[in-house]
């Protein structure tokens, strides 16, 4: 499994993708530092500030598009170059072909993520509850996000364009109006998790997050259930 794992990760670690991914985790930083610089004496910053960089930008956009962009290629090197079945030939469980895949996703999406999170609070809000909260939301949201992707990555060759729409339809769009919707939502459970640690500190996001406890064991069983779902997927696709 470890072998599997490093070479998990030099596939999804392309020089090209990484510079991306990493783009997209710094804007927050940047607004962060534009904002803190020219609008901190906003007597409304902090509202702004959550709603619109963390819960807006990071959460809702760069969260999901960079973790979804690592996943659903999970096993796009093996399915191109036609080597995967003679992975699944091996005397190997199917768990632990899928676990390096999506532990490789969580390495480098989730650092990456959470880093960024964690330095555009401290310049936003410069409180360490805070902080810790958006942190640990984060990593819960990358852990989410890769279960589902990496999965989808199997079940279809179409799987980043499905991907994107179903982060901008079903966890940008309908979660919006539907607050019904955040208990089958990761954005929703990544929120209520962020607001469940630090409610004085996310006050302004109270009346969109479900309970604490819900978020948690939400991110959980859709973690599990993806995870299974793929090792179902990897045992009875038919591979070339």
């Amino acid at each position: 499994m470890n072998q599997m794992f490093r070479l998990s990760m030099r596939q999804l670690a392309g020089q090209r993708r990484i510079a991306i991914i990493a783009l997209l985790a710094a804007l927050p930083i940047l607004i962060a530092v534009l904002v803190s610089i020219f609008a901190n004496d906003d007597d409304s910053f902090n509202e702004n500030f959550i709603n619109s960089l963390l819960a807006g930008m990071l959460i809702s956009g760069i969260l999901p598009i960079v973790t979804m962009a690592l996943a659903t290629t999970a096993f796009a090197n093996e399915l191109d170059d036609k080597t995967l079945s003679y992975l699944v030939l091996k005397p190997i469980r199917r768990s632990f072909i899928v676990l390096p895949k999506l532990l490789a996703t969580i390495a480098i999406a989730g650092p990456l993520l959470v880093i960024s999170g964690v330095v555009a609070t401290i310049l936003g809000l410069e409180t360490a509850r805070a902080t810790l909260a958006v942190g640990i939301a984060l990593a819960v949201g990358v852990i989410t996000y890769a279960s589902i992707f990496t999965w989808a990555g199997l079940i279809s060759t179409r799987a980043l364009g499905f991907a994107l729409v179903y982060v901008f339809v079903w966890e940008g769009l309908i979660t919006s109006f539907f607050q019904n919707i955040q208990y089958l939502s990761v954005r929703g459970y990544t929120m209520s998790i962020m607001y469940g640690l630090d409610k004085t500190g996310f006050e302004s996001i109270s009346s969109q997050v479900i309970n604490l406890y819900a978020g948690i064991v939400g991110a959980a069983a859709v973690t599990v259930v993806f995870f299974l779902l793929t090792v179902r997927r990897l045992s009875r696709m038919d591979i070339p």
